[in-house]
């Protein structure tokens, strides 16, 4: 599809209401409205050559999803649904997590790390690092090479610089999404 999918796993809705402020600043035209993964397929996903996914951060660092606690299915049963492993090979993605880096401060937005390390395992293309600059935790798996894996928002303690870090963040990998959607698949 010509259109940047957007897809989110989400527990007490937050995760939910950043894909929308995500959208709502990418704009109908260049990308589809983000969908729960707990309402779709795989197939539905790899539709899509250009991704933007969010996860919530659950458990000890684990892909969000019911044996981490979560109380309806989220990333684990998506990822469940599937017999074989996907094939990503020519999709770029760029992903957002959520975290609350005071309350977790020991693993901070970690999931992000575990959804990065599948979808780069499945042959994906990933864009989107962030800046730890402006976060304060002890430890993060999301971290790779002094970097988040994608972007990082924690509405609890920093809520008032999600609009500044989407728009950043947005600012730096949509000229990249847009580009693999001007490539011809």
């Amino acid at each position: 599809m010509k259109k940047i999918g957007m897809f989110f796993g989400t527990e007490t809705g937050s995760t939910r209401l950043i894909a929308k402020k995500i959208h709502k600043k990418l704009g109908d035209d260049i990308a589809a409205k983000p969908v729960n993964v707990n309402r779709i397929t795989m197939e539905e996903m790899l539709q899509y050559d250009v991704l933007i996914l969010g996860t919530p951060s659950y458990g000890e660092g684990a892909i969000p999803g019911l044996s981490a606690g979560c109380l309806e299915p989220n990333w684990e049963e998506f990822l469940a649904k599937s017999d074989q492993q996907p094939d990503f090979s020519g999709k770029r993605i760029a992903f957002f997590g959520l975290g609350a880096q005071e309350r977790y401060s020991e693993r901070f937005c970690s999931s992000l790390f575990k959804l990065y390390e599948l979808f780069k395992g499945y042959g994906a293309e990933i864009v989107g690092s962030w800046s730890t600059e402006g976060y304060t935790f002890a430890h993060s798996a999301a971290v790779e090479d002094g970097r988040f894996v994608g972007l990082v928002i924690d509405e609890r303690t920093q809520g008032r610089f999600t609009d500044e870090r989407i728009d950043a963040w947005l600012a730096q990998v949509k000229p990249l999404l847009l580009e693999k959607l001007a490539t011809p698949a």
